[in-house]
């Protein structure tokens, strides 16, 4: 008897084994056909790169490749049943339970779903579609804590602090303005599709506004390569890059907060002011809540990296800055929050603070390294949509819904832009011209986030139906409007060729008649910050900035002697700080805190002759005086900014020749 027990317990882990490597076998070649398709992609944005072709860009070149192996797997590929694999006849509302065997181990059967005898043949075939559909926690904890991040931390700070009012008008009000106008029109269809008997099943208010709210992320990463290969107007860019980065967060804080909406009583779905207030605060303390965990993760990071001897290790350092700058994401999550939120400030504060801390080399590695984890990321995430389309087997299709879907995004596009336009160009002194306005409008694609947050979830009919919506949303955006952006902007002669790194109002610097002394119309906030952060919190987070023991009360004087670097004294009287670009155009920062003018003679000496501005304080302002003696300590700065070379002529009837001062040499270290 031992010996047949024995005997059986070998054949049992010898199909064990068996089983195993088999799996193991799918799994390899399923993510070999990933990889393929990333590598396929990848050579033909050389070739389009190399051709100048801009009307399909690589994430709608993804998408292409994704829907052709979709119909390979699909139609093209079909797995031999194993003899391993033994279908028995069960009653469907059978339930799974552990039976002990006769060798007394126990087996635990589950049962994954009904098996129809017409199409038994094809049990094999579902399961490869099954295992090539990735777990939608994939996206969220790996796919994508990098490609926001990336986000954050490439974030070109200038031109976002100076559309700073816009960008978070139209990324607050111009999402909720979406989600409830996509919402309503939303749910006029579906009472429709129930009156005409053309909904199968339920779909509440509650999901009408779920779904407004996933499909108000806008994500034109398409666009954004276009601009910034093209060069388009700094404004233009930053509004929207702005708008794609925040209105991410907002979306998927808001779509949380739709689905803790819970009023009391029998009907789940009713309408009551309490449940709406609470669905409002819970909106407020999640976005509060991973503001905070966010910035101080980076905070943390800034610190450890200052006071510690890390940088002399670039590898260690490196190490620890990814490992703390992803743990932000799952920290978040973890503790209730929404991690996209937490890992965008979380990257913001690490360009800001910790980033200075960071050995060159750790600087390169940090920006190349989160560089290819976002291309890759979001290049993976397109092919899977394509995928997607043909492995998932559970899409509803109504062309109802769909119809209705592509009016309400277009109509909820449109109530954002227009109408905040309008009154954002009540305030502002730079206009939000109507091409922009029209650029913007037609910019708003449907990309990564929209999928993610509706393949999130996909166990009921309504979910279903919007999950299958959003991937044809999603496919339309990145296909037509995407490839249309450049007709588009020809169309509406959109100035192009503009180095989105410079300000464009630097070229006026030499011409007298063209200096602008106007403010931003969100210079007053950022002036107050600007005072506190150069005068504290960079001295305290970095090396840059004054010392403290120059900006604190000499009370605070040991504490201060403490927390300084001697780096920070090495950088005394340095400008380290480029905070003002937030705040002025670079041309009102020469006018507004500093006239230099270099003269020179036959001889060839010089007169550097500094006058401040009438419109400086001279009330010893501890800002003004940090923000003056950074301009005035450093030449190559000013010499960017509008130093004047006037030459003497030879004729003493002409007039001086004005030209802009190269910068000098950086003094040997």
């Amino acid at each position: 008897m031992v010996g047949i027990h024995g005997e059986s317990s070998e054949m049992d882990n010898v199909a064990t084994e068996r089983m195993a490597e088999e799996s193991h076998r799918q799994d390899s070649a399923n993510l070999l056909i990933f990889i393929m398709l990333l590598t396929l992609t990848i050579l033909t944005i050389w070739l389009f790169k190399h051709r100048r072709f801009r009307f399909l860009h690589e994430t709608g070149l993804a998408m292409i490749y994704g829907l052709l192996v979709g119909v390979i797997l699909r139609f093209g590929v079909h797995v031999a049943p194993s003899m391993s694999d033994v279908i028995l006849s069960c009653a469907v509302n059978a339930s799974p339970a552990t039976r002990p065997t006769v060798s007394g181990r126990f087996y635990e059967y589950t049962l994954k779903g009904e098996v129809s005898r017409a199409k038994g043949h094809q049990v094999q075939d579902d399961e490869m579609l099954r295992k090539v559909t990735f777990d939608p926690e994939v996206f969220f904890n790996i796919l994508l804590p990098p490609i926001i991040f990336h986000a954050g931390y490439s974030l070109k700070r200038r031109h976002f602090f100076r559309n700073i009012g816009s960008i978070l008008a139209y990324a607050f009000v111009g999402t909720l303005t979406s989600c409830f106008i996509i919402g309503l029109i939303m749910y006029g269809f579906v009472w429709f599709m129930k009156a005409v008997g053309q909904l199968g099943g339920d779909f509440y208010f509650t999901d009408c506004l779920f779904f407004g709210a996933i499909i108000s992320a806008t994500d034109p990463v398409t666009v954004l390569a276009i601009f910034h290969e093209l060069k388009v107007d700094v404004d233009l860019y930053a509004l929207l890059f702005g708008e794609s980065v925040l209105n991410d967060a907002v979306a998927i804080v808001l779509s949380s907060s739709i689905v803790a909406y819970q009023p009391a009583g029998d009907n789940s779905h009713s309408f009551e002011a309490t449940a709406l207030l609470k669905s409002f605060g819970i909106f407020l303390g999640v976005f509060s809540g991973s503001f905070a965990l966010g910035v101080a993760t980076g905070v943390m990071t800034a610190l450890i990296t200052k006071f510690t001897k890390l940088r002399d290790f670039p590898l260690l350092e490196t190490a620890l800055f990814f490992l703390m700058s992803w743990s932000t994401f799952l920290l978040a999550e973890a503790c209730g929050f929404t991690g996209v939120v937490a890992v965008l400030f979380c990257g913001i504060t690490q360009a800001h603070y910790t980033f200075n801390n960071l050995s060159p080399a750790s600087q390169d590695r940090t920006k190349q390294l989160f560089e290819l984890l976002n291309f890759l990321a979001e290049n993976f995430i397109f092919s899977y949509m394509g995928l997607t389309l043909f492995s998932f087997q559970s899409h509803v299709f109504n062309p109802l819904f769909i119809i209705g879907a592509f009016l309400a995004v277009f109509l909820g596009r449109a109530a954002n832009i227009y109408p905040l336009s309008f009154l954002l160009n009540l305030g502002r002194r730079n206009k939000i011209g109507s091409s922009f306005q029209h650029v913007m409008m037609f910019a708003g694609l449907r990309g990564a986030m929209a999928f993610a947050l509706s393949i999130r979830d996909t166990a009921t009919y309504a979910r279903q139906m919007m999950f299958s919506t959003t991937l044809l949303i999603v496919f339309f955006t990145v296909w037509v409007c995407g490839g249309g952006t450049t007709p588009m902007l020809t169309f509406m002669s959109i100035p192009v060729g503009v180095d989105t790194d410079q300000d464009a109002s630097s070229s006026a610097a030499s011409d007298g008649s063209l200096r602008r002394n106007t403010k931003h119309e969100s210079a007053w906030p950022f002036r107050m910050w600007y005072n506190f952060d150069h005068n504290y919190l960079k001295p305290l987070l970095t090396h840059s900035g004054p010392p403290l023991t120059a900006t604190l009360p000499a009370c605070c004087g040991p504490l201060a002697r403490c927390l300084t670097s001697p780096q920070a004294y090495e950088n005394e009287g340095q400008l380290n700080d480029d905070d003002s670009d937030f705040i002025l155009n670079d041309t009102s920062v020469g006018s507004m805190y500093a006239d230099v003018t270099v003269s020179t003679d036959a001889t060839g000496s010089r007169t550097v002759n500094r006058k401040r501005s009438s419109t400086a304080s001279t009330g010893g302002s501890r800002w003004d005086e940090g923000l003056d003696q950074d301009l005035s300590s450093a030449e190559q700065e000013v010499a960017i900014r509008g130093t004047r070379l006037v030459l003497p002529m030879d004729d003493p009837a002409d007039l001086p020749t004005t030209v802009t001062l190269p910068p000098p040499p950086s003094p040997p270290r």
